[in-house]
């Protein structure tokens, strides 16, 4: 007797908690060879502002926790990550249609790209901070700060390694994120966000909205308690890149421009990526007092 699949209808990942799209909509998932997967909930612009109200709320208590404690967070999502490897193998195979030996080689990459991240949770701070040398009997230290919520269009087509390289750097430094996954390739997304829900990350510092870059971007880039808004997921998407960064101006949101082509992920990704939504704030202090 053949069984009858379960077919799956993913939701949202917003505050923690896994809600329903607010519109009731929701879309197919199909895999790369154009066969029925899942469906996937369709973000409205209610979810997207219930997902930066959530970013907001967890931000003032994880830009507090010590960097060593992020770190020991983010590195938490990487072994959880090691235990479900088999699960995020196949959302890979299925979503960027790799052979399982190249699938393994990205769910590896991704886990080690945490793991690089979560290092330097406690190092970042010395390598871009300083003691600047003033006339006067002062210290003067200048001091990297997380920007606030972030805003992110995570890349199309690298679904996993590409979505760690952008998430990963933002929340290790401080920062709360609002994440819109790649549109045809939301599987590694939500298994993701699977994965922190059983992490040690808080509500809200993660929240993954599935769903269009072009529909739900605009109304995040517009959003004024969005600090930030990275477009590294629309590379080469210039005409909506150029709308978004006019409607992030409306309140000075610092913006991680797109790119003329998707990142080759497997590089050394450097710092930019964590200095990108950090503040520079120096403190002056008498000396000897």
């Amino acid at each position: 007797m053949s069984r009858i699949d379960v077919r799956k209808t993913y939701k949202l990942y917003v505050g923690g908690a896994f809600p329903r799209s607010e519109s009731g909509h929701s879309y197919e998932v199909f895999d790369s060879k154009g066969k029925f997967v899942a469906n996937a909930a369709l973000a409205s612009r209610k979810d997207a502002r219930d997902a930066v109200i959530a970013a907001r709320k967890a931000f003032p208590g994880w830009s507090a926790r010590t960097a060593y404690n992020r770190a020991q967070i983010v590195y938490r999502i990487a072994e959880v990550m090691e235990d479900r490897r088999p699960q995020f193998v196949q959302a890979v195979v299925q979503s960027e249609g790799l052979s399982a030996s190249k699938a393994e080689k990205v769910v590896d990459e991704a886990i080690d790209r945490l793991v690089w991240y979560a290092g330097w949770a406690d190092k970042i701070t010395q390598v871009i901070g300083n003691a600047n040398p003033v006339a006067g009997p002062f210290f003067n230290l200048s001091t990297p700060e997380p920007t606030g919520v972030v805003a992110v269009l995570a890349p199309q087509e690298s679904s996993l390694l590409g979505l760690i390289g952008v998430v990963a750097p933002a929340i290790v430094t401080g920062n709360t994120v609002v994440v819109v996954s790649s549109c045809d390739r939301p599987l590694p997304a939500v298994t993701f966000s699977e994965v922190l829900a059983t992490s040690d990350v808080p509500g809200g510092v993660v929240n993954i909205l599935t769903g269009s870059a072009a529909t739900v971007g605009p109304w995040l880039a517009s959003h004024m308690d969005v600090n930030a808004l990275d477009l590294t997921g629309i590379a080469g998407d210039s005409a909506l890149a150029t709308d978004l960064e006019v409607a992030a101006a409306d309140n000075l949101k610092r913006v991680r421009r797109a790119p003329a082509a998707e990142p080759d992920w497997t590089l050394d990704p450097g710092l930019d990526a964590m200095t990108a939504f950090l503040e520079t704030k120096t403190v002056w202090h008498p000396i000897g007092v």
